[in-house]
């Protein structure tokens, strides 16, 4: 690992890498960077002309974006089209090509984040309860006894979301809607300062979609940042007030009605979202965007 030092105001830092790790599915090794923050300021995401992608071919392009303390932010667009990726870039998951992440008074520690529910093993012989229980890791470790205060947690949690009765029956014998219950009274317990959803009503209930979304509710009044992948554009407008919608790029930024057009929709559903297995690697020319790289590399998250 090579050198951390601070930048700007003080308030993050860059973790500057050597050339010793290779991007997924390159022959050549490449660096890159990427940026945490700590206490004392507020909370801001930053996607800095950001590409993120697999097998070094990309999935969405050169972002440049910020997410700020406190906002509901829906991320929306066709399927395919880099939303959930995106989440994956923040949570650390994959490595950005080229660009770099920026959690600026934030760590990973204090991001809650809810897969998609396709995501979920319903075959791990775990309970309800022990799903949920999970969610106390950033303050019980995952090897400690869970005592009376933690057990207490877990069953108001569990109240909270209506389970209430099944929390002692395997994954397996929930349904879609239970499952989705159980994780979010895991982000329950989590207490994350930032809450990402990536589409969190996908086949589920209406009666499960309607408990879930007060749960939403307090938490924006908590005063918490929740980033959320949604494909109902009348829940956006309801329940977000920010927007941001992606096909492989940035289509448009703003209040969701601004966002959510038909012009924006037409070309954001009309362009080519599924990359090319012979795609070349993705290259800007130095005029058009100088003030960032011309081409893909291995930027790592820093734990």
């Amino acid at each position: 690992m090579g050198d951390c030092f601070f930048t700007g105001a003080g308030h993050a830092f860059i973790v500057q890498f050597g050339n010793t790790d290779k991007a997924y599915g390159s022959d050549s090794a490449v660096s890159g960077n990427f940026c945490a923050g700590f206490g004392g300021y507020l909370m801001k995401i930053v996607f800095s002309d950001i590409t993120l992608g697999y097998y070094r071919h990309p999935v969405v392009h050169h972002l440049n974006l910020e997410i700020g303390e406190g906002t509901a932010t829906a991320i929306v667009g066709p399927n395919g089209g880099g939303k959930s990726t995106l989440l994956k870039g923040i949570m650390g998951f994959i490595r950005p090509l080229s660009g770099s992440i920026i959690l600026e008074d934030l760590s990973l520690r204090e991001i809650g984040y809810l897969p998609q529910s396709s995501a979920v093993d319903k075959t791990f012989p775990l309970t309800a309860a022990e799903l949920i229980a999970t969610g106390l890791w950033k303050t019980s470790g995952w090897f400690r006894r869970i005592g009376a205060a933690d057990r207490a947690r877990i069953q108001d949690a569990i109240r909270k979301v209506r389970l209430s009765g099944m929390e002692n029956e395997p994954l397996k014998a929930l349904s879609g809607g239970q499952i989705q219950r159980a994780l979010f009274a895991r982000l329950i317990l989590q207490d994350a300062r930032v809450i990402i959803l990536d589409e969190p009503f996908n086949a589920i209930d209406f009666k499960t979609i309607n408990d879930l979304w007060e749960l939403i509710e307090d938490w924006k009044k908590e005063g918490r940042t929740v980033i959320a992948v949604l494909h109902n554009y009348q829940m956006v407008r309801e329940h977000f007030d920010d927007a941001i919608m992606i096909s492989r790029e940035l289509i448009a930024r703003g209040k969701p009605d601004e966002v959510l057009t038909e012009e924006n929709v037409t070309r954001a559903f009309g362009m080519e979202i599924f990359p090319h297995h012979n795609a070349g690697i993705c290259r800007r020319s130095p005029e058009k965007h100088d003030h960032h790289h011309t081409e893909h590399q291995n930027v790592e998250h820093h734990h």
